[in-house]
Parts: structure tokens; sequence; C-alpha cells
């Protein structure tokens, strides 16, 4: 059964640097691209960085020279990383991540997960 785990986020001013974290485990992991996206109050979801299962990656404009994606292939999972510098309040949301049709894309596959929040204070 597919299964991802979102963690790393929390409480940061401004400025400062986060890196989130999200283990998945399912059917042909190491094939998938695998993306993270954000929700903040009141807006509608967003790609923020995908990734490839070469490593190729795409970034939103919001998150380019910032962040920064990666992913780790092991024997029986996959994790994939957001690290996240240069903070802005703007940033503020809840952090998905999932799995793609391409590192491009807003197509998911599988039930979005609990993701973690990430606030930043001014």
């Amino acid at each position: 059964q597919a299964q991802l785990v979102e963690s790393g986020g929390g409480l940061v001013q401004a400025g400062g640097s986060l890196r989130l974290s999200c283990v998945y485990s399912g059917r042909r992991y190491r094939d998938n691209a695998m993306g993270w996206f954000r929700q903040a109050p009141g807006k509608v979801r967003e790609l923020v960085a995908g990734i490839s299962p070469e490593g190729n990656t795409n970034y939103a404009d919001s998150a380019k020279g910032r962040f920064t994606i990666s992913r780790d292939n092991a024997k029986n999972t996959v994790t994939v990383y957001l690290q996240m510098n240069s903070l802005k309040p703007e940033d503020t949301a809840v952090y998905y991540c999932n799995v793609q049709h391409s590192q491009y894309s807003d197509y998911v596959t599988l039930p979005w997960g609990q993701g973690t929040q990430v606030t930043v204070s001014s």
C-alpha cells in the first residue's frame, strides 16, 4: 500500500531555513516523479517544486533561487527533500508531497496526506 509521510515543518523567522522530508513507499517508487505542493489559507494548492526519477527538477517562480528539491532512492522507499532558504512570510502554508505524472505536473496520483505546516514570521 502506497504511503506518504511528510515532516520537517515548523515556525521560523523571515530569512530562516527549513528542510522538509517526505518518505514514499509504494509501487514502482523509483519510477515516479515526486513533487512538493503547498496550500495557504484561502488559496488553492500549488506546485512548489518537482523532481523526475532521473533528478531533473522544476520550480515555481516563487521558489526559484531559494528552494531546492532532491531525492534519495533507498532499497524500498524514496525520500524527497525540500530545502527552503530565505523564507518569507508568504511561504506560510501547509506543505504536501505527492507522486506526480511528471515534475511539471499538477496531476497527482495519491490521496493527499496530512502535510506539514510551515509558518514564517515577519
